[in-house]
């Protein structure tokens, strides 16, 4: 039988936080068997480790990972990374990790600050792009957001840290807080666009944000605490000079669907990547 652990992710409290599913041993099953359990789990991604590629880290602390939501294999989830993370250190450990995973290699370090445990991954290299008008206007649609709720100061892009997100400024915390969407027609519009999720966010201060994920193409209406949104988000308000190019960022989210959780976003100049972090602990049942 399959041990099945459920860990939550950017939060050290189990009801805050998004839920993740953690496969430590997941060489005897098929694609066929990790969708079934990801979609009987029911959150929105369950990871799967199996033996990493030869010559991959160190022994015992590199593995690859992969990662499936209720409706599909997804190429990178950043809180499931950081509740496996969290979930081998209980085991064997804080320290760095490796994961092959795959977008690529996703490094991730896991400390123990007074006995919470915490883990940060470093992403892939992000890229932010142009979102074509007639499919920003079908995403408002969608979102039943009108143009005037967006926030000038930050423009409407397609940002990639492992997946692509649209990333969308709200300009009152109001605005973020109610979400009502056609759940379909934003589905639809993010399977042709390759979108993962919307990264909706409301600037509280220089480098405080509120941010909101739905994730329709996942099966899932909202996701409660997004690691790879954010660090595409990260790369994001780098790319738009949103922030100094040496940044802490931190990201409430999952506070409107009372899961609250906190996601630390580190930029550092002269390295493109992104790192995110935060705290995990196990969900007992």
């Amino acid at each position: 039988m399959t041990d099945v652990l459920r860990y939550t992710a950017f939060s050290s409290d189990p009801a805050g936080g998004n839920p993740a599913g953690v496969v430590l041993d997941a060489a005897g099953l098929d694609d066929a068997a990790m969708l079934a359990i990801a979609a009987e789990l029911d959150y929105s991604e369950t990871a799967f480790l199996t033996a990493p590629p030869e010559g991959l880290g160190e022994a015992g602390r590199a593995f690859t990972v992969r990662f499936f939501s209720p409706k599909a294999e997804v190429p990178f989830c950043g809180h499931a990374t950081v509740a496996t993370a969290v979930a081998l250190a209980e085991r064997i450990g804080p320290g760095d990790l490796v994961f092959a995973t795959p977008v690529g290699t996703v490094p991730v370090t896991v400390t123990d600050d007074e006995g919470v445990l915490r883990a940060t991954l470093t992403s892939v290299e992000p890229h932010v792009e142009d979102i074509a008008a007639a499919d920003l206007d079908e995403a408002l649609a969608a979102l039943d957001w009108p143009a005037a709720d967006l926030d000038p100061a930050l423009p409407p892009r397609i940002a990639f840290a492992g997946n692509r997100h649209l990333v969308l400024g709200a300009a009152t915390r109001e605005r973020l807080a109610d979400l009502s969407y056609d759940f379909e027609r934003l589905a639809a519009l993010l399977r042709r666009l390759d979108l993962t999720t919307v990264q909706l966010a409301w600037r509280a201060s220089g480098t405080v944000f509120h941010v909101r994920d739905p994730f329709p193409v996942g099966g899932v209406v909202e996701d409660p605490a997004t690691g790879a949104a954010a660090a595409a988000f990260g790369a994001y308000v780098r790319e738009q000079g949103l922030v100094p190019e040496e940044s802490v960022l931190t990201l409430h989210q999952g506070e409107d669907l009372g899961r609250p959780g906190v996601l630390t976003v580190t930029l550092r100049a002269g390295d493109a990547r992104v790192r995110v972090g935060g705290a995990g602990a196990v969900i007992p049942g």
